[in-house]
């Protein structure tokens, strides 16, 4: 059984997430001990018991230990399932990192997988939806993986009350990913979603101005607002760089007291680092994509080598045969 330190590097959920999807993918059990045991509230949170117990569905695993509020967990893997799915969080966690935990495992279904998942769409510290949408579906599929995502209701903090439909088609065999040019920048995306009760605020067109007015230089912009029902207020902005290889991305998230403005003006220049590094993959998604590197192979460039990317690379490490590289901002396996 391998054991793995659950206060190790970054210390948080992505660790229980990788680990769960390494050993789920790899069958070979696993123990994690300390779970986020450096955080103000340790232990597992919903949206991580979602996670291991929407894992265990999948793979047939026996666990001890999926309880609110454990710090030890066990998990023992066994025969992938493949068809229909549905978990709910409760709580507006967030979607988004539970599909961390189960997009990889559905990758190796002897069939098509069909997740039904309710939580947040758009919650702190995690991608927001449209973030999973446009950016880590994209660069799935370059491994072969295909995977789409429709949201029948947004969901923000913290009543939540969000429903995302995911589909994954397993590839019958999968490729490396080979990415260290960008080619041309072709446009950026922007995506400004706000609830119904702020309309009359003109709350999402305002994040798109702060956006606009956050850019150093007069890009082609290719705007997408959007007023909805949702069981909490809320706004966040979205926004993409595309380029003839790859997308970088950043986001924002709308807070009590915070101008919309400014939430779109952050936006922008999260979005203009990127832009302004040499990286074929932004900084977020980086740490997502470790365990398709370290299963499928390949490399890329991103713009920051953050402790969420080399903690997924010590988590991935145990359970694969090989060593990944580090060579400046390149990560190669």
């Amino acid at each position: 059984m391998i054991q793995i330190d659950g206060s190790y590097g970054e210390g948080g959920g992505q660790i229980i997430r990788t680990a769960i999807a390494m050993s789920a993918v790899t069958g070979k059990p696993i123990k994690i001990t300390n779970i986020r045991a450096n955080r103000s509230n340790p232990g597992l949170q919903p949206q991580h018991l979602t996670g291991v117990k929407a894992a265990a569905e999948l793979c047939n695993a026996k666990v001890s230990g999926a309880e609110l509020g454990s710090t030890e967990l066990t998990f023992e893997p066994s025969k992938i399932q493949f068809g229909k799915f549905r978990f709910d969080i409760g709580t507006a966690g967030a979607i988004t990192l539970v599909l961390q935990t189960l997009i990889p495992i559905a990758a190796f279904a002897p069939g098509t997988v069909r997740l039904e998942i309710r939580g947040g769409t758009h919650a702190l510290h995690s991608p927001p939806i449209e973030y999973f949408q446009n950016i880590f579906c994209d660069y799935v599929e370059k491994f072969g993986l295909i995977v789409t995502a429709n949201v029948e209701k947004y969901g923000f903090f913290p009543k939540g009350g969000g429903i995302v439909k995911v589909e994954v088609k397993p590839a019958k065999s999968y490729k490396p990913l080979n990415l260290t040019e960008r080619g041309k920048l072709l446009n950026l995306k922007v995506f400004s979603i706000a609830s119904e009760d702020l309309k009359t605020a003109n709350v999402a067109d305002r994040q798109v101005a702060g956006f606009r007015n956050g850019l150093p230089v007069d890009y082609l912009v290719k705007v997408f607002t959007d007023y909805t029902k949702t069981l909490s207020t809320g706004s966040a902005v979205y926004a993409h760089a595309l380029y003839a290889n790859c997308k970088l991305a950043c986001s924002a998230l709308g807070e009590r007291g915070k101008k919309a403005e400014d939430v779109g003006n952050e936006c922008a220049d999260g979005l203009m680092k990127e832009i302004n590094s040499s990286a074929t993959v932004d900084k977020h998604l980086a740490d997502q994509l470790i365990p398709f590197l370290g299963l499928f192979g390949g490399e890329f460039v991103t713009s920051e080598i953050t402790e969420h990317t080399k903690t997924n690379i010590w988590v991935v490490e145990k359970f694969i045969n090989k060593k990944f590289a580090i060579e400046g901002n390149k990560i190669a396996v």
